[in-house]
């Protein structure tokens, strides 16, 4: 029996009276809707205190419109006439209302799945789907044996890359106090906390929503690289340093669960990071920066380090009258107080006695000279991890076991994981960059226009030191792009020594065409001299971005494995190659099923080209937030991919709101970290097995690519009247004065095609049309039931799961839609009345036909919690989006001036993005 709760009943409300049909929540989600109304009553108490009771009448007054006209199916003009009305002065505070309603909400559905995941374990039934011990269990069953999966783990890696792509605002200040309040919902989660420390709890809740209501959203300055790098840095040290330990324990517990043997898990999470390394289209970016950005994550990690060594110290506090130690402790302990004598002075006498705690603070001296760059600092993490494994080792010999060990492992898991690097840096930069580069060095400024087998062969003379570039650029603004390039190579080659070799991670080339793109970053690191011995020390992976790229990443890829001089280069990096998948780039190229068809096809040739070379293949997949730009859920993109793609690997970028969602709090790491892992096990050991009727999905799937990219591409590229109606039916010129990233926008040209990807997804979804996941779409789905019949595409839906996930990740996209409101956009534009109609039938096509092959009535019947979840949040999204449209025809009326109008409309900015969620 469900548990209903009428949207009108929000805490807050002033007058709950209004009729209004009821949202329902199963029982197992009681607990959640009452945190949603506990959380709820606070925020309108705190508007009533900040602002004023009259305030907090307004914002429950437009409310409860906004529910009428969503659950009561009334006309969207009576809520827009209610807003036009709405003074500049109140504009700005009623969206900040709004954004504090449903970011209550977010939190309180973050602590709830937390919560599910608890009940799950308590159950002491089937364990969580999509977990690790879940998947084990399968795997077991299907026939895999505790020796074949332990052959297996040395191969298995799952790397999440943090990229600054920016989609929503969340600052640093911001995120402690959301974890404050995460905190105390998880400390009351079963409701076990008596009536004094619920008081306490709700003190300390307050604090944090009325600070976060007297704090800006966003700074008034944008970003700099160093404020990125802090960001993702909050990430890294704060959540993912304290998750990762126990991700492993989690691993090595299901394990046991499952096979009854307990196995040492291998390393096999590892973390990336773009910022400070992509180059491409970014000028603040240089060495400089990727200095910068490994120097401020090496004194993230050591400051963590030396916090958990103080923590070890009070934990492993053995004397040596009650229990022996290791002579290679204490020798190491004398060897050190040498280099530190006094450290070693200073330790308390009553503390002499105590070796693991006196190494342990010797060893803090040590980090804290390793960040200074002084004398008797670690020359790198093996050093300080052979010192926590001598200490180890000594625990095991005198009977430590459960005397602290435990502690101690943990501070080892993190330092074999993390390094002193804690992310492995990518660098990223544009194949015409390296153009223009070599066009100087070589003396030869007709370079990019020689025919490729002239370049190949200048290229391989210069890797061969058969001939050489110059190695210092003339002046010049040739000369400066030249200098620049080499810098950062020689600055790759120099953090490689001073930071570890695993601070650098991949190389990759934007815009990558053809054999020569990849062997122009040989040749400049060559000339540069970044060089180990005989071999440059980069893995280089190409991008292929636009659907044309991607058609011709075989042929590119099948020309470097046949080059010797780049075959020889593989083998010095283990004969794996990376390639890196553009999402993003190849969705606004084509739209999204050309996209995603074309990476399909891309993987299962490159697999087959790979395998039949003799190399490994790992694919990078450069996922965005949104649908258009490779969002949805990890665990079904692997289990969707072609079989044998997977082959042990997921590498993929984790961007804006994206890395929030995922990544803010603790628990829902390790839940979202032990899902990719799962997927990738059960994807590489038990792939599906093969079936006959793919070889006809694929041909028909072949020409549904072909329909909706014709129909896509009449509009976004061929309709000459549409590149003006872009920018006026969406709020691209507020976002492109966001202060949200410290990349430029566009990469060279005006217009749409120089317009970068995330900033085109990030308009359409702003005016809440979601064009860029299905325009185009519907029409194929026509063509296909008009072809195929209804029947061999719902066939399609349910059995393979390619099309079965690009159909779920359309229907989020749709249900997220709001055709009505975007019409309201879609009139600030001149070209309205003749483009508007087009769209809205494309809409009406892609959902009706979408409903139709999978015999539904509504969208999102198969995942009621997301469709809870969207129809929570609608009546607090709708004015905000309304509310953008009203100040986008005032201050564009106005000449779109740096004044109070915009820093509404940045604020509605942030507010929608928060607040639908795969924006970006």
């Amino acid at each position: 029996m469900s548990t209903p709760e009428s949207t009108a009943d929000v805490p807050g409300s002033r007058d709950n009276s209004v009729p209004l049909r009821e949202i329902e929540f199963v029982p197992t989600d009681a607990l959640l809707r009452d945190d949603v109304r506990r959380l709820g009553a606070m925020v309108g108490q705190m508007l009533a205190e900040q602002q004023s009771p009259a305030f907090l009448e307004q914002v429950e007054s437009v409310r409860r419109m906004a529910i009428a006209r969503r659950e009561d199916g009334a006309p969207v003009d009576a809520l827009a006439r209610r807003l036009a009305d709405v003074a500049l002065e109140d504009a700005d505070a009623l969206v900040r209302a709004f954004a504090a309603y449903f970011g209550a909400t977010n939190l309180a559905e973050r602590v709830h799945r937390i919560r599910r995941r608890r009940d799950h374990q308590r159950s002491g039934d089937a364990p969580q789907p999509g977990g690790l011990e879940a998947v084990l269990r399968g795997l077991r069953d299907a026939g895999v044996t505790f020796d074949e999966l332990a052959a297996f783990l040395p191969r298995l890696s799952v790397e999440p890359v943090f990229t600054a792509h920016p989609t929503e605002i969340v600052r640093r200040a911001l995120l402690d106090k959301e974890r404050t309040i995460v905190e105390r919902l998880v400390a009351d989660i079963d409701r076990g906390r008596t009536p004094p420390e619920r008081r306490s709890d709700e003190a300390r809740i307050r604090l944090a929503l009325t600070s976060t209501w007297q704090t800006a959203e966003a700074p008034s300055l944008k970003p700099t690289v160093q404020d990125e790098v802090e960001h993702v840095g909050f990430y890294l040290a704060h959540v993912l340093y304290r998750t990762l330990p126990v991700f492993y324990e989690t691993f090595a517990d299901a394990i046991e669960a499952v096979y009854g043997q307990r196995l040492a898990v291998p390393k096999l999470l590892r973390f990336g990071t773009w910022v400070g390394g992509d180059m491409d289209g970014n000028p603040n970016v240089n060495a400089g920066t990727m200095r910068a950005a490994l120097d401020a994550q090496r004194a993230l990690a050591l400051a963590q380090y030396r916090a958990d060594l103080r923590a070890l110290g009070g934990v492993l506090t053995q004397s040596l009258g009650q229990v022996g130690v290791d002579d290679a402790l204490i020798a190491r302990i004398d060897a050190y107080a040498a280099q530190w004598p006094g450290v070693a002075a200073a330790i308390a006498p009553r503390r002499a006695d105590m070796p693991y705690r006196v190494l342990f603070e010797l060893m803090g001296a040590k980090l804290a000279a390793t960040g200074a760059q002084q004398a008797h600092g670690y020359e790198g993490i093996d050093d300080f991890i052979a010192d926590l494994e001598l200490a180890d080792a000594s625990l095991v010999h005198h009977r430590g076991e459960h005397a602290g060990r435990f502690a101690l492992q943990r501070v080892l898991r993190r330092a074999r994981g993390f390094g002193f690097h804690l992310a492995a840096l990518d660098l990223r930069q544009d194949s015409a960059v390296h153009e223009e580069a070599l066009a100087t060095l070589l003396d030869d400024p007709g370079w990019a226009s020689r025919p490729l087998d002239a370049q190949v062969k200048r290229l391989h003379e210069v890797i061969a030191g058969a001939a050489t570039g110059k190695t210092n650029a003339p002046a010049g603004a040739g000369g400066d792009v030249a200098a620049s390039t080499l810098a950062v190579f020689r600055e790759a080659r120099e953090l490689r020594r001073t930071h570890g070799n695993d601070a650098i991670g991949l190389y990759i080339i934007s815009m990558a065409r053809n054999a020569a793109d990849a062997l122009a970053v040989l040749a400049l690191a060559r000339i540069a001299g970044c060089v180990e011995g005989s071999a440059v020390p980069l893995d280089v992976a190409p991008l292929f971005e636009t659907v044309a790229d991607l058609d011709a990443a075989p042929a590119v890829m099948r020309a470097l494995f046949d080059d010797p001089v780049y075959r020889d280069h593989l083998r010095t990096r283990g004969d794996r190659q990376t390639v890196m998948l553009g999402y993003s780039d190849s969705a606004k190229d084509g739209g999204l099923l050309a996209s995603r068809w074309a990476l399909q096809q891309t993987q299962v040739a490159l697999t087959a080209l790979a395998q039949a070379s003799g190399v490994r293949i790992v694919f990078f997949h450069g996922r965005g937030g949104s649908v258009s730009r490779g969002g949805g859920k990890t665990s079904r993109a692997v289990m969707a991919a072609p079989r044998g793609s997977v082959d042990g690997s997921l590498r993929m970028t984790e961007q804006g709101e994206v890395i929030h969602r995922k990544y803010g709090i603790r628990a829902l790491a390790l839940r979202n970290l032990e899902q990719a892992t799962a997927a990738v096990m059960q994807a590489s050991l038990r792939p599906r097995a093969p079936d006959p009727r793919e070889a006809h999905w694929r041909e028909i799937a072949s020409g549904l690519a072909g329909v909706a990219r014709a129909h896509y591409r009449a509009l976004v590229y061929d309709e000459p009247r549409f590149d003006d109606y872009f920018r006026a039916a969406t709020p691209i010129d507020v976002i492109e004065r966001l202060h949200i990233g410290s990349r430029p926008s566009r990469r060279r040209d005006a217009g749409i095609r120089g317009l970068r990807a995330i900033p085109w997804v990030f308009a359409w979804a702003q005016n809440r049309s979601g064009l860029t996941a299905w325009y185009g779409v519907g029409r194929a789905l026509q063509h296909g039931v008009e072809t195929h019949g209804r029947d061999a595409m719902a066939e399609m839906a349910r059995d393979w799961p390619f099309f079965g996930t690009l159909l779920d990740d359309m229907e989020m996209t749709l249900a997220k839609s709001d055709l009505a409101i975007f019409e309201r956009y879609s009139r600030l534009a001149g070209e309205h009345a003749a483009l508007f109609p087009g769209i809205a039938d494309e809409f009406a096509r892609t959902r009706d036909t979408l409903l139709a092959i999978r015999d539904e009535d509504a969208l999102l019947s198969g995942d009621p919690r997301l469709r809870l979840s969207i129809r929570l949040r609608n009546p607090y999204v709708d004015p905000i989006s309304l509310l953008q449209v009203e100040l986008l025809r005032r201050w564009r009326a106005d000449g779109r001036q740096d004044d109070d109008t915009l820093r509404a409309l940045l604020a509605t900015v942030n507010g929608i993005a928060a607040g639908i969620q795969n924006t970006g």
